[in-house]
């Protein structure tokens, strides 16, 4: 455990930057820096920017960003994911043994079928059946499978860097919703993302091009942006 708001303000007295330099550097509001150095993480509008600042400016002043996010998560995040994970691990093991055991019951119904088969057959041919009959059931018709092609949509939003790298994150419904994305975009690396609709947050839309079903979105202005996906379009949220 470190002090992240001490760690980044002793970065930038090394470097001797001010707010103002810092501020152009990183995109971000001088004011929104200093509340990450005093830790007073409840002055910016939601966990989605403060990581997001986090990582951004922790990478400006030459350090690892997502240590930095790490650690805010493990202060100050909520921990939902991992008892997802515990409730998924906690119910598979029944589901394997109920799995077992409706197998167990279907082998046993068919070894029943095929003994009570065996023995009509054997008492219809000791009572002097003779022969098995000789008709064969009609032919049955070809069943017919008719293929339906399907064209592939679209992903609702697909970024790629082109200028350089940004954080970006991507939230499905709206700023409370869950993650569908979160991550640094960087140069040339296209990622496509999936839903009806999202909420995004870009640090530098600038560096980006921005896609939704396939079309190009002008998203303008060289700050942090959020904005509201839909299959429609977009807009600044």
């Amino acid at each position: 455990m470190f002090e992240i708001g001490n760690s980044l303000r002793e970065a930038r007295s090394r470097r001797g930057i001010d707010f103002a330099q810092a501020e152009l550097g990183t995109k971000i509001r001088g004011k929104y820096l200093r509340a990450l150095e005093d830790e007073q993480f409840e002055l910016l509008p939601a966990q989605t920017y403060v990581k997001g600042f986090l990582r951004t400016y922790a990478e400006y002043l030459g350090l690892d960003g997502q240590l930095y996010v790490d650690e805010f998560n493990s202060r100050f995040a909520t921990g939902e994911a991992g008892d997802a994970r515990t409730v998924r691990r906690s119910s598979a093991r029944p589901q394997r043994r109920a799995r077992g055991f409706e197998t167990s019951i279907v082998l046993a119904s068919l070894a029943a079928i095929a003994v009570v088969t065996v023995v009509v057959i054997s008492a219809w041919k000791w009572a002097g059946g003779g022969d098995t009959p000789s008709a064969t059931p009609p032919a049955k018709k070809p069943a017919t499978h008719h293929v339906v092609t399907k064209t592939a949509k679209a992903p609702l939003l697909t970024v790629i860097g082109v200028r350089g790298a940004t954080h970006v994150t991507a939230r499905r419904g709206s700023a409370t919703g869950s993650i569908a994305f979160d991550g640094t975009i960087g140069l040339n690396d296209p990622q496509s993302i999936r839903g009806t609709r999202l909420w995004v947050q870009i640090d530098a839309p600038e560096n980006l091009k921005i896609l939704v079903r396939g079309k190009v979105a002008h998203v303008p202005g060289n700050a942090p942006r959020v904005i509201l996906v839909t299959g429609s379009g977009w807009r600044l949220a």
